[in-house]
């Protein structure tokens, strides 16, 4: 049989009012009382309902957290960072998987509202329009974590990767690279046209226009990777730039078995940089992002909505680095 709340309040003879203080860790009650409350919450092992105590204090001390693949190593690991910030500020975490399914996107999103969370994580992937019209519904906190969304307003956690593209494609036309292809996955269109217009400007900047052809469309898994390598060889790309490191791993295991030299005839680099770049042959370079800072950073902006503390800086924008290994020259 469940204890509820009355059950301690009739065994420590003291009120309903007294024990919810206790719970909440309120200061004003006496530290005899205190003691006895929680003498009895631990023989009676009793575990307040977060529901119920949210119908009287507005707030359920629980976030949602919506992920498109609960497997890819990339969404793991920004979840990470989010749980243990989540952990400090003693918010318990409801995760939902999408499968990069729209539908099954919006259905997660209201059937986390319908728990009464007191606030939305979405971790990457691509919001549909019906979803961003119901988070503006809402008014519920929501933060978007490893993604760029078309309305700007959204707070959200990212790297630049303008910036950062532009970076790896001037290194590889320096270097004297005649084809960049880049490959797309599940992810936000904003996001994909920031990439572009980076590797654009890096085009631009040695005289050169980048053909959109090279723009390649597949998922972010292994399978999709192989499977678009053909592609890439009848386009006569010498450089590869995906979204993914299972799908930039999947380009280099089919080239490698096409008897493609890595890197001196094809060079990959991916976008994510998981612990998955180091447990191939060769190395996977990689732009590094701070995936764990992201999940984190996004958890504490959300708890400053939540709280309606203030919050400076909406857009935040954390530093990113890139890892040259064995795929590249």
């Amino acid at each position: 049989m469940t204890v509820t709340i009355y059950d301690v309040a009739r065994e420590a003879k003291v009120s309903m009012a007294t024990v919810s203080r206790v719970l909440n860790g309120n200061p004003n009650v006496k530290p005899e009382t205190r003691k006895k409350v929680k003498d009895v919450i631990e023989r009676l092992d009793y575990r307040p309902n977060a529901v119920a105590r949210g119908l009287a204090s507005k707030k359920t001390t629980t976030v949602g957290v919506i992920i498109p693949d609960i497997s890819n190593l990339y969404y793991s690991s920004l979840a990470r960072g989010l749980d243990d910030i989540a952990e400090m500020y003693n918010y318990q975490i409801i995760i939902t998987n999408t499968d990069n399914d729209p539908d099954k996107e919006r259905d997660a999103f209201l059937g986390l509202i319908s728990k009464q969370v007191d606030g939305i994580v979405f971790l990457g992937g691509a919001l549909n329009e019906e979803t961003l019209n119901d988070i503006k519904k809402s008014h519920l906190p929501v933060v978007i974590c490893g993604t760029s969304e078309k309305d700007e307003n959204m707070p959200s956690v990212n790297i630049d990767y303008n910036e950062a593209i532009k970076e790896a494609a001037s290194k590889f036309l320096d270097d004297g690279a005649e084809q960049i292809a880049f490959v797309k996955g599940s992810y936000s269109e904003q996001l994909e046209r920031h990439i572009v217009d980076g590797l654009k400007a890096a085009y631009s900047e040695h005289d050169r226009s980048f053909d959109e052809k090279y723009i390649l469309s597949t998922g972010a898994d292994y399978q999709s990777g192989a499977e678009l390598y053909e592609t890439i060889r009848e386009l006569e790309a010498d450089v590869v730039i995906t979204m993914s490191d299972d799908a930039a791993i999947g380009v280099l295991h089919k080239a490698m078995d096409h008897d493609i030299s890595i890197p001196d005839q094809l060079q990959v680099l991916s976008c994510s940089n998981t612990r998955l770049v180091n447990m191939v042959r060769p190395q996977l370079s990689s732009i590094a992002l701070p995936l764990y800072d992201i999940g984190a950073v996004g958890m504490r902006l959300l708890t400053k909505y939540m709280n309606e503390e203030t919050v400076e800086e909406a857009n935040v924008i954390l530093p990113y680095r890139i890892e040259y290994r064995g795929t590249t020259k």
